[in-house]
């Protein structure tokens, strides 16, 4: 028995294996609805404006994850689930997401159209609050590894509390993109400004605490 038990042990993986195996699994999952969307796509199953569904669901899902990656501190906070070893792979697939939407933008829909896509950028405030927020979340993915985050020290919490105001004009971008506002970029929206408020708290509060009493 004890030596069953002990195979056992030799046998079960690591926690780095472990953590390893659940990132790649993470990945796997995330990709699946890029690829399902795509796979619509090439079999013509994306409707009447195949190239606008595909904006939009990319775009949504890019949403979706960086809720996702937001999300992660106040659910350590309220119930003591702790997902933060997960939280950079929940960003770089906000990144990936943001940039397949980006890149149907650019070489599908306008087919580098540069001045009609810099047109585009100031006559329509949607793309103007999406670009902003691609353009965040590109320094964002970038340094995201850890030699970066040794390398730039507490400059690197600083710069990635800008995930924030890419979150902000996510939102806005997505509401504004859809004219009559149904019901789900009104949900996003508000997701995203309760966890703007939260985070807003968190600091004030940290802050307080930090203020030295008044004699």
């Amino acid at each position: 028995m004890l030596q069953s038990t002990d195979v056992a042990k030799k046998l079960r993986p690591s926690p780095a294996v472990r953590f390893r195996l659940l990132r790649a699994a993470l990945y796997w999952v995330g990709f699946a609805p890029a690829v399902w969307v795509f796979y619509l796509g090439f079999t013509n199953q994306l409707g009447a404006n195949p190239v606008r569904t595909l904006e939009q669901e990319l775009g949504i899902w890019t949403l979706r994850f960086l809720i996702a990656t937001l999300m992660v501190t106040p659910l350590r906070d309220l119930t003591g689930i702790s997902l933060l070893r997960y939280r950079r792979t929940l960003g770089l697939l906000t990144f990936y997401y943001a940039l397949l939407h980006f890149t149907t933008y650019m070489l599908i829909d306008y087919r580098l159209d540069l001045q009609a896509i810099a047109a585009d950028i100031v006559k329509r405030p949607y793309i103007t609050f999406g670009m902003l927020a691609f353009a965040i979340l590109v320094p964002l993915a970038v340094t995201s590894n850890d030699r970066m985050v040794r390398r730039l020290g507490s400059a690197w919490t600083k710069l990635h509390r800008w995930v924030y105001l890419a979150a902000a004009a996510a939102a806005a971008h997505y509401l504004l993109v859809v004219k009559s506002w149904p019901m789900e970029p009104l949900v996003y929206f508000a997701i995203v400004a309760v966890l703007l408020a939260y985070r807003l708290g968190k600091h004030l509060r940290r802050r307080r605490r930090r203020r030295p009493a008044v004699a």
